[in-house]
């Protein structure tokens, strides 16, 4: 089918004017016309645009299995979600795991605890899974409208992330070692020379995927592409970052220092980052429909 040169020089016209994304909105827009709505079609446009972001939280909650895909379902079910938050949060007050004073983000994590049988007996020094829980709750607190959305939303994001990437996760230095050595084999060596590869913030970038790294008006780019089924846009997302750094990492001598600069960047310029790294992402890997 030969291509459309208007339609070409209207998405070329609209980006240059910085409206990039206006008729991914119109068709993204056409899929939720479908009831019920087609998971596969909305994880392959997700995997393909950004989500505008008037359509995020809907569309994260049908990936993520909070709302079914029948559209009349939808207030029912919400319904059912609110109440099981009200219940969580009635227990937690019912045995004094809570008070009047606890945080919110605290109380996310007790009534994730609860719901997972892992409640301790007595509050007691955080787990590494714990702290991973709290970043992204923490994150997803600033992106939606209500604690009812954060906490089933970070809760299934968290679920979702360590029943499909869980065993990924683990090779996943090993692959941006690699991408990094094929796109910049000089800031590689010299991150090698400082034994610096075995101590960049991976638990910040893969575990927590970037929450407390990125604001979220980035990372909602990073998490429409996780959500959507791929976990290997944080390699791409961690190696854009040390390519953007690169002189003030090659100027950098030592392991600890380059990481506390790495768990630190700059956040003027993070979408910017995150369009590279989706560029290198489809650059390396092609353009995936889900499950990368």
């Amino acid at each position: 089918m030969a291509e459309d040169p208007q339609r070409n020089f209207r998405s070329h016209y609209y980006e240059k004017v910085g409206f990039r994304g206006v008729e991914e909105k119109k068709s993204l827009e056409i899929l939720l016309k479908d009831d019920p709505l087609d998971v596969e079609k909305l994880c392959t446009f997700a995997q393909r645009f950004p989500l505008p972001s008037m359509y995020r939280a809907l569309v994260w909650k049908v990936l993520l299995g909070i709302l079914p895909p029948h559209y009349e379902s939808h207030s029912v079910v919400m319904g059912f979600r609110e109440e099981q938050y009200q219940d969580l949060l009635q227990a937690l007050q019912v045995i004094r795991f809570i008070r009047d004073s606890t945080q919110q983000i605290w109380i996310y994590l007790r009534m994730f605890q609860l719901e997972s049988g892992i409640l301790p007996r007595r509050p007691t020094q955080l787990e590494p899974e714990d702290k991973v829980f709290i970043a992204i709750a923490e994150a997803m607190e600033e992106m939606v409208e209500n604690d009812v959305d954060a906490y089933w939303l970070g809760k299934c994001f968290v679920n979702q992330f360590n029943t499909k990437y869980g065993d990924s996760v683990p090779h996943l230095p090993k692959s941006l070692e690699h991408y990094l050595n094929l796109e910049d084999s000089k800031l590689h060596t010299h991150l090698k020379k400082c034994s610096a590869m075995n101590k960049l913030p991976y638990d910040l970038w893969f575990r927590c995927c970037f929450a407390g790294c990125l604001p979220e008006s980035s990372l909602q780019r990073v998490w429409d592409k996780i959500i959507s089924g791929s976990c290997k846009i944080l390699v791409f997302v961690a190696l854009e970052i040390l390519l953007t750094f690169k002189m003030k990492l090659m100027a950098i001598n030592k392991a600890e220092n380059i990481t506390q600069f790495l768990e630190n960047i700059p956040q003027e310029n993070t979408d910017a980052i995150i369009s590279k790294a989706i560029d290198l992402w489809h650059k390396h890997v092609g353009t995936p429909a889900h499950s990368v």
